[in-house]
C-alpha cells in the first residue's frame, strides 16, 4: 500500500535542497525587480528563470506577494552610522548623508515600496491593516535599516540637550523628506552638501522654536535680591 508524501516542517526547514531552491528563486526574482520593476515579478516569470517548480515557489514565500516582499528585503542598502564622537550636527550630517547614498543606489521600486508604503502586490489579499507576514518583515527591515540609525543620534544626551523634548519620528521625516522627494521626483540627486544644508536648516528652526517658546511661554527666571 503506497504511502501518502508529508510536509515534514522541522527537517524540511534545514534541508540544503530547500535552501538552494530558495535561494535560485530569490535570486531571479530580485534580478526581474531590478531590471523589469514590480509587473515584471510574475511566478510565471520567477520559476521558468530560477527553474525552480511552483509547489516550491508557493511553499517557500506562499504566494507572488511574498515573493516579492523578500524580494525588496534583499536589496535593502546597508546604512553605515556616524562616528559617536562628532557634534549633533556632524553625527545627523554624516548619517543623512550615507542615508542618500543609500537612497540614491536603491531602485526605484525598492524606494515607492518602502517609502509610500504600499508593500502590496498585485495579487495579494493582505490590506495595509493587516499585512502578510512577508510585508511586515520588509517593514521592519525598513525601519531597521532607516530610522534606528538616527534613534541611536536622537537620544543622546547632546540631541536632547539641543532639541529638548522632540518627537523623533516627526525629525526623521523632517530629515529624510526632501531626499525622498528628490529621489521619487527624480528632479536630481542629493548632494553632501545638500544633506550639510537640510541638518543646519534643521538645527536652526529648533534653535528659533526653542527660543521663541521660552520668550512667549515660559517666565523669565529672576533672581530675587534678599536685601531689598
Amino acid at each position: 500500500m503506497s504511502q501518502v508524501p508529508q510536509l515534514d516542517d522541522g527537517p524540511e526547514s534545514v534541508d540544503p535542497r530547500r535552501a538552494r531552491s530558495r535561494d535560485r528563486l530569490l535570486a531571479a526574482a530580485t534580478q526581474l525587480l531590478t531590471s523589469g520593476g514590480v509587473e515584471a515579478v510574475t511566478v510565471d516569470a520567477v520559476t521558468r528563470a530560477s527553474k525552480v517548480a511552483r509547489t516550491t515557489l508557493y511553499r517557500n514565500f506562499g504566494n507572488s506577494a511574498g515573493l516579492l516582499a523578500a524580494a525588496f528585503e534583499r536589496l535593502l542598502p546597508q546604512v553605515v552610522p556616524p562616528a559617536p564622537d562628532g557634534t549633533l550636527e556632524q553625527q545627523l550630517t554624516e548619517l543623512l548623508t550615507s542615508q542618500a547614498a543609500a537612497i540614491e543606489q536603491a531602485p526605484m521600486q525598492l524606494s515607492t515600496l518602502a517609502w509610500m508604503g504600499l508593500g502590496l502586490g498585485p495579487t495579494s489579499t493582505a490590506t495595509v491593516e493587516d499585512p502578510s507576514p512577508m510585508v511586515k518583515s520588509l517593514r521592519a527591515s525598513v525601519i531597521e535599516h532607516y530610522r534606528v540609525p538616527f534613534d541611536r543620534v536622537l537620544e543622546t544626551p547632546s540631541a536632547r540637550a539641543e532639541l529638548g523634548d522632540h518627537d523623533r519620528i516627526f525629525v526623521f521625516a523632517q530629515l529624510l523628506g526632501p531626499i525622498i522627494f528628490m529621489k521619487l521626483t527624480g528632479l536630481r540627486t542629493v548632494t553632501p552638501e545638500d544633506c550639510a544644508r537640510i541638518v543646519r536648516d534643521f538645527l536652526a528652526a529648533q534653535r528659533v522654536l526653542r527660543d521663541s517658546q521660552h520668550e512667549v511661554g515660559e517666565p523669565v527666571p529672576v533672581e530675587l535680591d534678599p536685601d531689598r
